[in-house]
């Protein structure tokens, strides 16, 4: 497993929405076209392929609130075919050490749906803790870089 980042642009758009996950996942994440024409539109949206080796296996988009002035991961999906096999933990990983190196010693926050156990479970196993804040109707977690 060779797992990389890699910004979503005019080159793997398309693969990048084709990426889907199961029937009963989809009320737990933004589809990935919804977060492309978000990124397009609001500013400090950073959309990331999720990679193994040359294959997208899912998606990954991290942003700066101008308002708090804190760095999220807003979207985190795997595809349904490669779920379980350890892409999202690598990908966290990985956006931890690309902000980690060029953002420093800061704070990066996510947010789950109060039902998706799997994220859940997933977050804190990564070292990200609740807040005990609830933002958009989501548990918001963070962890410091």
């Amino acid at each position: 497993m060779e797992v990389i980042l890699k910004e979503i642009n005019r080159d793997n758009w398309e693969k990048c929405i084709e990426l889907q996950v199961e029937e009963n996942q989809r009320k737990f994440v933004a589809s990935n076209s919804y977060s492309l024409l978000e990124s397009k539109y609001e500013d400090y949206c950073y959309p990331m392929g999720i990679y193994d080796g040359e294959t997208m296996v899912g998606f990954l988009m991290y942003s700066f609130d101008n308002d708090t002035n804190n760095w999220w991961m807003c979207r985190l999906m795997t595809d349904k075919q490669y779920q379980g096999k350890g892409y999202g933990r690598k990908a966290i990983g990985l956006l931890i050490d690309l902000l980690k190196k060029e953002k420093g010693n800061i704070r990066l926050y996510t947010s789950f749906e109060p039902e998706n156990a799997v994220a859940d479970k997933l977050y804190e196993s990564i070292g990200f803790r609740k807040t005990g804040e609830i933002a958009w109707g989501e548990v918001v977690m963070e962890i410091q870089l």
